[in-house]
């Protein structure tokens, strides 16, 4: 009993950020109020590029803050066919309260191999966005204590590290492009939102000593139950599975930075920064139809003030397959020194930061909303288990 109630303890002074779970990095996401239901719009004919490629694409974490723009800009572009993939029923008729004719929401257990296989049944591809913790608002304490237990004592059957493999596997056994027809330009599919960072608790001193303003923000420092770890292992399982994909890995999630900024990739996971929810959902869906994403990985961020770029490809066509391996350490040194130079805020020191504290109140000597540096109120944005 004392163990188990230390481990709780633990938990509750480890996470510092309800985001601590999920693909979001930055300290400064607020946690907002329950977004709106998804509802969606007449496709404008320049949107219609994914339609043109995929009639049927299948979402996992449908119901989530990510997700749920993910199936919203899937309908908005035209695609045939979207399933929304959900673990409850009630959470899916909250979130898409009047689903249009092409919408199928499928309730599915993401480490049942039977219910996957039947929820993508004729799926052309998928996104995947699914993950263990929601910040939605209203999940009861019990609940989010008996997740955390879970991912401490069996990390390795998380939906990430169990689910993401399946998924994978049976799309990979009927994937079209495989054998002699690899050689067509294959286009991902299946799409891994997972999140800047997870690298870097394995790298060693030197590394970490080179890039402090990437290896000492709050996530990493802290890395609760090692949950950066099981998303870098989920990524290599999706690697290993032989089917053509894109790993996308966001930095800080925050609904309240401008939507439509420039998505800015970069490899070497080393950037630092935010993006707005809807731009991340706008890039998973833009893979879909590049292939210059297939068989790579990228971290992503948004630069304020610039438009979004016409062709994504364009700038995923200048990065590195995973098969060609990480980048020099000079060109991984000098995309650091670039991106810090992009940081929020005037100090531009993340590495200063607390969890839950802004780059804004860091310039003004301001305690975030979990207190200082090394003392946050980590019950306060105990992560809440996800529908």
């Amino acid at each position: 009993m004392r163990g188990t109630a230390l481990l709780i303890l633990t938990a509750f002074f480890l996470l510092g950020d309800a985001n601590a779970f999920l693909p979001f990095l930055s300290s400064s996401a607020a946690v907002a109020a329950s977004p709106p239901p998804v509802t969606a719009t007449t496709p404008s004919p320049d949107s219609l590029q994914t339609k043109n490629v995929v009639s049927r694409v299948a979402v996992s974490g449908a119901t989530g803050r990510l997700g749920r723009l993910v199936v919203e800009e899937l309908l908005n572009r035209g695609v045939s066919e979207v399933v929304a993939i959900v673990r409850e029923t009630a959470k899916a008729a909250e979130v898409f309260p009047n689903p249009p004719d092409n919408l199928e929401i499928v309730v599915c257990d993401l480490t049942s191999k039977q219910q996957i296989e039947s929820a993508l049944e004729g799926v052309d591809a998928a996104i995947w966005c699914a993950t263990g913790f929601s910040d939605a608002p209203g999940i009861p304490l019990i609940e989010t204590v008996k997740r955390l237990l879970g991912i401490a004592l069996a990390p390795k059957r998380s939906i990430d590290a169990v689910g993401l493999p399946l998924f994978a596997n049976c799309l990979a056994a009927r994937d079209e492009f495989n054998g002699a027809n690899r050689d067509l330009a294959p286009l991902p599919k299946i799409v891994m939102c997972s999140s800047a960072g997870v690298t870097r608790p394995a790298w060693d001193a030197g590394k970490k000593e080179r890039f402090p303003g990437a290896a000492d923000i709050p996530i990493v420092r802290l890395n609760p139950f090692g949950i950066l770890d099981t998303k870098r292992e989920s990524e290599e399982k999706l690697r290993e599975s032989g089917i053509g994909y894109c790993i996308v890995r966001p930095g800080g999630l925050n609904d309240k930075w401008p939507a439509g900024s420039r998505p800015v990739v970069s490899q070497g996971d080393v950037a630092v920064g935010r993006i707005n929810r809807k731009d991340v959902a706008d890039v998973l869906v833009d893979v879909l139809s590049t292939p210059e994403a297939t068989g790579k990985t990228f971290e992503l961020f948004g630069l304020a003030g610039y438009t979004k770029q016409l062709n994504l490809g364009t700038a995923l066509s200048t990065l590195l397959s995973d098969e060609q391996g990480l980048p020099s350490m000079e060109s991984i040194a000098a995309t650091y020194a670039a991106m810090q130079q992009l940081l929020p805020g005037e100090q531009q020191d993340s590495a200063a930061l607390a969890m839950g504290q802004t780059y804004e109140e860091l310039d003004k000597g301001k305690t975030g909303r979990l207190g200082k540096r090394g003392e946050e109120n980590a019950e306060e944005a105990a992560p809440k288990p996800s529908s």
